[in-house]
């Protein structure tokens, strides 16, 4: 008997970031799973370093999807 696996899609978890000053971003991360959302916080602030999201204060991180 053979046995088909599913093929290792990357599944997307999206985040609304929201600032201090009202402005609203959205961040994707690849193959996140509901423990890791400990991190996003961290995670987004490197992608403000790195120029993926505005930069300013955030207020506000919340998974979407």
């Amino acid at each position: 008997m053979v046995m088909f696996r599913r093929s290792g899609t990357a599944r997307s978890t999206m985040f609304v970031v929201t600032y201090d000053d009202g402005r609203t971003a959205y961040l994707w991360l690849d193959d996140h799973g509901k423990s890791d959302d400990h991190r996003v916080g961290a995670i987004a602030r490197e992608r403000q370093q790195q120029g993926v999201l505005p930069d300013g204060i955030i207020s506000g991180i919340k998974r979407v999807r």
